[in-house]
């Protein structure tokens, strides 16, 4: 039987949690409302079965529009709606940061490190890069949407970055960007990546009693007030009523 894509399990999951409302205050973190988010999942779960062929002379390169057009363009619409333009930075050179740090690990799993019997052979590349890339994401990042972003990039990155030296050095190769199991590594990246700032940033402000408020504009800081307490405020978009 062939193994159902782990990424596609865990975006009927996300969806499911969207849909119950479990996960509205993460998605007000990251300035989705529960219907923009569950689009976004449905969209890439459908779009996971579509590729596009890439015009690259000498190289067979696919583009996924679930795995890799629209993370890319939710990254985007991230980096838009990012607080601060330092936020918008941290974001872009966390995927910078992540990309290079698939690099690494892809050169330790291919290079002779993992060889049969060896002390490596445990080592799944499905869930060691998901990882650190996510631990990346979140440490350059820092903000859940910045971390988001990072994690989204770095993948995405990783995959032009490969396509490019394929062609600039003449190898012949195949390479489906946000494709194969790269939408599980997209999926599961940017998950852990949130997880990680949710949990260490909420855990971060409840021991400083708060997140800081002095310096920061206005606007961020009606979106870092929960939820519940900016509707009883009778703010609505981030703006008093």
């Amino acid at each position: 039987m062939t193994r159902f894509p782990l990424g596609l399990v865990l975006l009927v999951l996300l969806s499911l949690l969207v849909y119950l409302g479990v996960l509205h205050r993460v998605l007000d973190r990251l300035r989705l409302n529960d219907r923009a988010a569950l689009a976004v999942l449905v969209a890439m779960i459908v779009g996971s079965f579509i590729d596009l062929p890439l015009p690259v002379a000498g190289v067979t390169a696919t583009v996924n529009v679930g795995g890799g057009l629209i993370p890319l363009g939710l990254a985007g619409y991230l980096i838009w709606r990012a607080g601060t333009p330092l936020e918008r930075w941290r974001g872009i050179l966390a995927g910078v940061a992540t990309a290079l740090v698939g690099y690494a690990v892809g050169s330790l799993l291919n290079r002779g490190l993992v060889e049969p019997g060896g002390r490596f052979q445990w080592l799944d590349a499905l869930y060691v890069y998901p990882l650190a890339a996510g631990a990346v994401a979140y440490l350059v990042g820092r903000s859940r949407r910045a971390a988001c972003v990072g994690a989204v990039l770095g993948v995405i990155l990783f995959d032009v970055f490969y396509l490019v030296w394929l062609k600039l050095s003449g190898v012949r190769g195949v390479v489906a960007i946000g494709g194969a199991g790269a939408l599980d590594a997209v999926v599961l990246s940017a998950v852990l990546a949130v997880i990680l700032a949710e949990v260490v940033g909420e855990t971060r402000e409840r021991l400083a009693g708060g997140p800081a408020l002095a310096g920061r504009p206005r606007k961020l800081l009606q979106h870092l007030r929960r939820p519940e307490v900016r509707r009883e405020e009778g703010y609505r978009d981030g703006t008093p009523q």
